[in-house]
């Protein structure tokens, strides 16, 4: 913690934030990371952003973002979503995710051109983010729906089952969610946070077929309209993962000033696609990564 406390003042003044106002927002947070050590908040399977905490969470990334060299793509999909949103219906954004804070990344890009957009976005989340004492101040300022990611499903093996009953619980809410219409989810198919390879680059991780097709399915059963996005991140550089996956609580955190940058797609064209189940379920998921992949290298392109 003291090296994360060093790391957010030092970036803070890099981006031009007087020091008094950095160490103020640093301890604060501080104190909330105790009180969490201490007494952890519950989740429910559906947590709805607390107003304060979605402040408090903006106030401290804010000055860790660059956002003169800050940009976003794919305006005219983005206004196209949010006509989509007014009009009560559904956008299910298939996404990557780069750093623990995206949802405050993304909420920071969209505060002033989409600040209702941005204020009812769902985020579905791990259960590392609800558990984790650093990150449950900043879990508490979004919309959640908790569930288990399949790397962690099986850890340890006596609570699969209650894992997967948990998870069959929050999907059940997010097709009565949908059911009411007018809600933008943000998904990461991959299960986890893009890390670099072994020779330092840095792409989207791969989508998993089964969590598209389920995704797909819930969208189609809920009754709502309801379409499916893409929308490309570059956002590493504000706190990168560690380079391997840990199933233990408890990380490294680094944080650097940065800009960030995000992209968001056409509408995917996931309806049209004939043949066995098996390979319809394929050519979904290989559409959705490849558009994902090629709005993700012209932001990188950019970066």
């Amino acid at each position: 913690m003291k090296q994360f406390y060093e790391h957010y003042i030092r970036e803070g003044i890099r981006g031009g934030w007087p020091k008094q106002e950095l160490i103020e927002i640093a301890e604060k947070y501080r104190l909330q990371i105790l009180k969490e050590t201490e007494n952890p908040t519950p989740f429910s399977i559906y947590h709805l952003a607390l107003p304060s905490q979605r402040e408090f969470g903006l106030s401290f990334f804010r000055p860790l973002i660059d956002f003169e060299r800050s940009q976003i793509l794919g305006m005219d999909h983005l206004k196209e979503i949010n006509e989509k949103i007014e009009r009560k219906e559904n956008v299910i954004l298939l996404s990557n995710h780069q750093t623990e804070p995206d949802p405050q990344a993304i909420s920071l890009l969209l505060e002033k051109p989409f600040p209702k957009l941005m204020e009812g976005m769902i985020f579905v989340a791990g259960d590392r983010v609800i558990r984790d004492p650093v990150a449950i101040p900043m879990s508490l300022g979004c919309n959640l729906l908790c569930i288990y990611s399949k790397k962690y499903i099986d850890t340890p093996p006596e609570k699969r089952e209650e894992k997967l009953l948990h998870n069959k619980r929050t999907l059940g809410k997010m097709e009565e969610l949908l059911r009411e219409g007018g809600k933008l989810i943000y998904v990461a198919p991959s299960g986890g946070r893009d890390r670099k390879e072994e020779k330092g680059t840095l792409l989207p991780a791969p989508f998993v077929p089964e969590s598209v097709e389920l995704l797909y399915l819930i969208g189609k059963k809920s009754g709502s309209k309801t379409s499916f996005h893409t929308l490309a991140l570059k956002t590493y550089d504000l706190l990168p993962p560690p380079p391997t996956i840990n199933i233990a609580l408890g990380e490294e955190r680094r944080l650097t000033h940065t800009p960030i940058h995000l992209n968001f797609g056409a509408e995917l064209q996931l309806d049209n696609i004939e043949g066995p189940r098996q390979e319809m379920r394929q050519e979904r998921t290989r559409r959705a990564f490849e558009q994902l992949l090629s709005d993700y290298h012209k932001i990188d392109s950019l970066a």
